[in-house]
C-alpha cells in the first residue's frame, strides 16, 4: 500500500507518518517547510521519518499544481491524507490570502489529482473552528457551522468541495474536525508549548481573556489511534465527517497551574479576549466512538505529564 501524506513535517502529519510506516506501507510525504513557525522543528521531525526506508519526502507546495502532478505521475497512491494547511486562526486575520492559496487552492489541486489518478480514499483535516462561536454544547457534526475567519471558512470550503466530489466521482472522503490537539512534538505557537517556551526564554506570556477560555484538549496519540482504525475500515458512505476530540473541555488556568508547578512561572501579561478567539470548544465524539469502538481517551493529567516529560528532554531544540 502506498499513502500520500501532505503536511508530513507538521505536528499531526509527523505522528501519522511515524505510526503508519511499516513493511507493508510506503509513505510519500509532502511539505513546503514554511516559516509560520520554526523550520528547525519541522526538519527535526523529518529527520526521524527519513530513517525509515519506506518514507520518501518531497519539499513541495500543494498550491503548485504542476509540481504536485509530477509526484502523482511517478506514484500510484491508494490513499491520500491531506494534512497540509496554513494554520492559525489569529494569523488568518492578518494574512487571509495565505489561507486561500494553501487551504483552498492546494486542497482543490489534490482532490482533482485524486480524481484523475484514481485514488479511492481521501482523508482531510478540517477543524473545530468551523463551528464558530457557540453557546450550546457539546458540538455535534450535524450542527450548523458558522465560520468567523478565513481559516475556518477555508475548512468549511474543504468540506463542501469534498461533498460535491463524493457525489460525482468514485472517491470516499473522510473529514476530520480536529479539536485542540496537543502532545509531544507539538506546535510551538499553541498554548502549552508557548507557555513552556516563555518560561525557558524568560519572555512575557500573553494570557488572552484573562485565562477564561475552555478548550477540548485532545491527546495526539488518541487522534492517531482513531485515524488508524478509520483507515483500516471499509468506508461505505461517500463522505463522512467526524469530530476528533476528547469531549472533555478544560479551563486554560488549570493547564497553566500544572505547568507552573513543574517549570516555574513566567511573566504573565493578561489581556482581553481577542476578536479571533472563541470562548469555548467542546466536541461530542459519540459518532467517532460508534464507528471506531475506541473509548479509552487519555485524560488531561496523563497527557500533560507525557508532554512535560518530553519537553524536559528536548531543551536542545532551540525553537522550543
Amino acid at each position: 500500500m502506498k499513502i500520500l501524506v501532505t503536511g508530513c513535517a507538521g505536528f499531526i502529519g509527523f505522528h501519522l507518518c511515524k505510526n503508519l510506516i511499516n513493511k507493508n506501507i510506503k509513505i510519500v510525504g509532502i511539505d513546503n517547510i514554511n516559516n509560520y513557525y520554526s523550520p528547525i522543528i519541522k526538519k527535526s521531525r523529518l529527520s526521524i521519518l527519513k530513517k525509515n526506508k519506506n518514507f520518501i519526502f518531497y519539499k513541495k507546495d500543494i498550491s503548485n499544481y504542476k509540481n504536485i502532478k509530477k509526484i502523482f505521475v511517478n506514484n500510484k497512491f491508494d490513499i491520500i491524507f491531506n494534512l497540509a494547511a496554513q494554520a492559525g486562526v489569529r494569523y488568518s486575520i492578518e494574512n487571509p490570502r495565505e489561507y486561500i492559496k494553501s487551504n483552498i487552492l492546494g486542497f482543490c489541486n489534490l482532490i482533482e489529482l485524486a480524481r484523475i489518478y484514481g485514488v479511492k480514499k481521501f482523508f482531510y483535516a478540517s477543524s473545530s473552528s468551523v463551528y464558530g462561536e457557540k453557546k450550546t454544547f457539546p458540538l455535534k457534526e450535524n450542527q450548523i457551522i458558522q465560520p468567523t475567519n478565513t481559516y475556518s471558512l477555508s475548512k468549511k470550503n474543504n468540506e463542501e468541495i469534498a461533498e460535491i466530489y463524493s457525489n460525482y466521482y468514485k472517491i470516499r472522503f473522510v473529514g476530520l474536525r480536529f479539536f485542540t490537539i496537543y502532545g509531544e512534538w507539538g506546535r510551538p505557537d499553541m498554548l502549552i508549548l508557548k507557555f513552556i517556551s516563555s518560561i525557558r526564554k524568560k519572555k512575557k506570556f500573553y494570557l488572552n481573556n484573562f485565562g477564561n477560555h475552555y478548550r477540548d484538549f485532545t491527546y495526539i496519540n488518541d487522534a492517531i489511534k482513531n485515524i488508524k482504525i478509520l483507515l483500516s475500515m471499509n468506508l461505505k458512505k461517500k463522505h463522512e465527517i467526524y469530530n476528533v476530540c476528547s469531549g472533555r473541555p478544560v479551563n486554560i488556568k488549570y493547564i497553566l497551574r500544572k505547568l507552573i508547578k513543574v517549570f516555574g512561572k513566567p511573566i504573565i501579561k493578561k489581556r482581553k479576549k481577542l476578536k479571533a478567539d472563541v470562548l469555548k470548544t467542546h466536541g461530542c465524539n459519540n459518532k467517532l466512538k460508534k464507528k471506531t469502538k475506541f473509548y479509552n481517551y487519555t485524560n488531561i493529567d496523563d497527557g500533560l505529564k507525557n508532554l512535560v516529560d518530553w519537553a524536559k528532554k528536548k531543551q536542545n531544540i532551540k525553537s522550543y
